[in-house]
């Protein structure tokens, strides 16, 4: 390791690719029931509600499952966790054509499905990002992320022109189709470490690169220990609670009833399915450009700013949803997707700056909590449009959970023996 070989192209960046196809396919089907929840609705009667609860139980498991998919990674490797996990959601996803009770709608889209993608969610993100790049990291899990955010919403307008022209069953099928499609491409490509292709991480140095130490042991024991450290911290619940908002202001608000409350004003489905998509191709230029920012600037007052912008966003969104696209809902639209998921790089410096070598599993728990926030927020978001008739009161009471993650942001802080990005012990006190 003393001389790596020279490669015309880094094979970190091959990496990076095939992670970025996997997230983006794994996404999938998390933008699909979005379109699906009306022809579900139509076809078997089940209430908002009810469709809510299963959405609920995938974000709180596409949470809870990443930390301990974090610490599986580290302890059997990157390639059997992922391609175990797309063809969990292509299990799921082509098992829900098969529906006939509410309850199997639990099964498919909550359990199997949220299992599936939480073993990937935005760890697997967060591992390449590590394990293969010193530099461009930020970069990387910008553009990585911005997969994860825009496989979910670029896939709408398709899912949702299928599901209105020949059934919501065969968008099932597709969407299913697609995550198994991606799973010979990670065992082809992807290595779980960069020595393991005989090369040096992206812009580590031969002279004082020291690889990191490689976990043994449970992978349980290893996330829930990894938990009970941090929690320790007092900038961990600050993070926690400030992503949890996120979530909520993502998908659980926008993400799973943006297109039920297009629809509520009279406009189509397959449009308000194509503005989510227009969010998901700015989510790509927004994301990308957090990442080039969050190697340059403070994560803590990027947090901040973006927060803000989107705590703005859904104050005014009540009055911009109507039957027709014009042109504020458009700003609003641009607005909302350079800011979808522009948090997640930030955050995760904040993690790898605070929690050293363990910033991984960290951020898996922290993530956790983002889908915890945004199950609760997928819930009461259904409910209220059960009881009001519409979701004003959700749209506002996200407006104001992004003023309290504006200011949980500035909130962080790490010990004074750490520097950015070096590789440390776990602190134990705030």
């Amino acid at each position: 390791m003393a001389h790596p070989p020279r490669h015309r192209i880094h094979p970190a960046w091959w990496v990076a690719i095939v992670a970025f196809l996997a997230l983006f396919a794994a996404a999938g089907f998390r933008g699909a029931p979005g379109a699906l929840m009306v022809p579900l609705h139509t076809e078997f009667g089940w209430s908002m509600s009810i469709m809510s609860v299963a959405m609920s139980i995938n974000l709180v498991l596409y949470g809870l499952v990443a930390p301990f998919a974090a610490a599986l990674m580290d302890r059997f490797g990157i390639r059997r966790v992922v391609a175990t996990a797309l063809t969990l959601i292509a299990v799921g996803a082509g098992g829900s054509v098969v529906m006939t009770a509410s309850w199997q709608l639990l099964v498919f889209w909550g359990l199997l499905i949220g299992g599936g993608t939480g073993a990937m969610a935005l760890v697997f993100a967060a591992t390449i990002a590590e394990r293969w790049f010193l530099r461009r990291r930020g970069l990387v899990m910008g553009v990585l992320t911005a997969g994860a955010a825009t496989g979910q919403l670029v896939i709408l307008p398709p899912v949702a022109a299928m599901a209105e022209t020949i059934g919501w069953r065969p968008a099932s099928l597709v969407v299913g189709g697609i995550a198994l499609l991606a799973v010979p491409l990670v065992i082809a490509v992807i290595r779980d470490h960069p020595e393991d292709r005989g090369v040096l991480p992206y812009g580590a140095d031969p002279d004082t690169f020291v690889p990191a130490h490689r976990a043994t042991g449970g992978a349980m024991k290893r996330a829930i220990e990894t938990l009970l450290i941090a929690a320790r911290h007092r900038s961990f619940w600050a993070l926690a609670l400030a992503f949890a908002i996120c979530g909520a202001t993502t998908n659980g608000l926008v993400g799973v009833h943006f297109i039920p409350s297009a629809h509520d004003h009279g406009m189509s489905q397959t449009t308000a399915a194509g503005l989510l998509a227009i969010v998901g191709v700015f989510d790509i230029v927004g994301t990308i450009a957090s990442g080039w920012l969050t190697d340059r600037f403070n994560p803590r007052l990027l947090l901040l700013l973006y927060y803000a912008f989107r705590g703005v966003g859904l104050l005014f969104l009540p009055w911009l949803l109507s039957d027709s696209v014009h042109p504020s809902m458009l700003l609003f639209i641009i607005i909302y997707g350079l800011d979808w998921v522009a948090t997640v790089p930030p955050t995760v410096a904040l993690c790898r700056e605070i929690f050293g070598d363990r910033s991984t599993i960290v951020f898996g728990w922290v993530f956790a909590s983002h889908q915890v926030g945004a199950a609760i927020a997928a819930t009461a978001a259904g409910v209220v449009r059960d009881e009001f008739g519409a979701y004003t009161y959700a749209w506002w009471g996200g407006a104001a959970m992004c003023a309290i993650a504006a200011v949980l942001s500035i909130m962080t802080r790490a010990s004074g023996n750490e520097t950015r990005g070096r590789r440390s012990p776990v602190p134990v006190q705030g």
